[in-house]
């Protein structure tokens, strides 16, 4: 009993002394082990989330640029779409108008003619015995006029020099007191429709 006593109260010796630290070294090794390969597999999971993060990234940065593209797409085509449109309407419209103009204007010229038999029937003198039937030619002549007018009918001057854009000279006649190129007699009155002639004035012009 008391050699056993004496063996544990005896002082470590240095070889146990080294022994012991090499233990408990090893076993700190052991117990921060688990904890640096955790660590490790924290980096390593962080990593990889960072690398899938910004593919994600990357995607969804080429699908917002082909939405993008797709919208000015979209957005180019609504508009050469708008401006066809707009083209097509105003020719639509260019050509409704010159429609409307060019019936307008056959229109009255197929009524010149009756026209100018009423001005021919008033130049004829009747008599007075026929002065009620000349009043109600004349009435009827009123109607026509103003109707025409309505439809921007207006008669062309034919007084004063001859013009050939306007007037139409079918006689010539040398006449004394008058300039060479002055109008002196109307054959047949010339009409316009709005800016447009549809009869030239027939005219005798003084040599």
């Amino acid at each position: 009993m008391s050699r056993k006593r004496k063996e544990a109260d005896a002082p470590v010796t240095g070889s146990a002394a080294q022994e012991e630290t090499e233990t408990a070294a090893a076993q700190d090794a052991a117990a921060q082990q688990p904890e640096t390969a955790a660590q490790d597999a924290q980096a390593e999971a962080e990593q990889e989330t960072f690398v899938l993060t910004a593919e994600q990234m990357q995607q969804a940065r080429a699908r917002i640029e082909k939405l993008q593209k797709e919208r000015d797409d979209t957005v180019a085509l609504l508009q050469r779409n708008q401006a066809d449109f707009d083209n097509y309407r105003r020719r639509n419209a260019a050509v409704r108008a010159d429609s409307l103009d060019e019936g307008r204007r056959e229109c009255i010229a197929a009524l010149l003619p009756v026209l100018d038999n009423f001005e021919r029937a008033m130049d004829n003198d009747a008599g007075a015995d026929d002065a009620a039937w000349r009043e109600g030619v004349k009435l009827v002549q009123r109607q026509l006029l103003d109707v025409l007018h309505k439809m921007d009918l207006t008669e062309i001057d034919a007084s004063g020099k001859f013009d050939p854009a306007l007037h139409e000279a079918v006689m010539q006649e040398a006449v004394e007191g008058r300039e060479s190129g002055e109008i002196i007699a109307v054959f047949q009155k010339g009409y316009r429709v709005g800016d447009r002639i549809i009869r030239h004035s027939m005219v005798k012009v003084a040599e």
